[in-house]
């Protein structure tokens, strides 16, 4: 035995067909590039093989899992980086936009802060009140959703109402 992680064909059609079910019954879309999506899903299947977890396939993980829990898929970082830049870090996921040829998905610069500064903002959410969330929480006015980020998701998760449906709760 070398110590390679192997996985299986079958694996990553199981996880590429569940993985894309998933996202457009939630009103997300996987990369419209079957082939480079599958590696991205091989990734996954990789992190977990190695780590217990999938960790971003394009990120380098710690292999603990509490140091990880922003990049496991579908990361911290997703909706952010498709709201600002059409697709998530690793390109998995991607706008209707740019699943639709509207838009061109270039580079996206990473968000990930660095360990160091994990570890504070960590330290500091311990026993903060909701008043000084970081973020706005947002609202879905047709089922109720909350969701704290930056801006409203494209696409309500749970109900499919589009972004102009939200309203900011906070």
């Amino acid at each position: 035995m070398n110590g390679q992680i192997t996985v299986s064909p079958e694996e990553i059609n199981r996880l590429y067909e569940r993985l894309n079910k998933e996202a457009e019954a939630g009103g997300y879309h996987l990369n419209p590039d079957v082939e480079f999506t599958r590696d991205l899903v091989k990734g996954l299947l990789t992190n977990e093989k190695r780590y217990g977890y999938w960790a971003c396939p394009c990120r380098l993980a710690s292999g603990r899992k509490e140091d990880d829990l922003d990049i496991i898929c579908p990361c911290d970082y997703r909706d952010p980086d498709l709201t600002d830049w059409d697709a998530c870090y690793c390109a998995l996921y991607v706008s209707g936009a740019a699943l639709h040829g509207e838009k061109k998905v270039g580079p996206i610069p990473e968000r990930r802060p660095p360990p160091e500064q994990r570890k504070k903002t960590a330290s500091a959410a311990v026993g903060r009140s909701t008043a000084s969330l970081p973020l706005p929480v947002w609202r879905c006015k047709v089922c109720g959703y909350l969701c704290a980020r930056e801006s409203p998701p494209e696409v309500c998760p749970i109900c499919k109402a589009k972004k102009e449906r939200f309203e900011r709760f906070m």
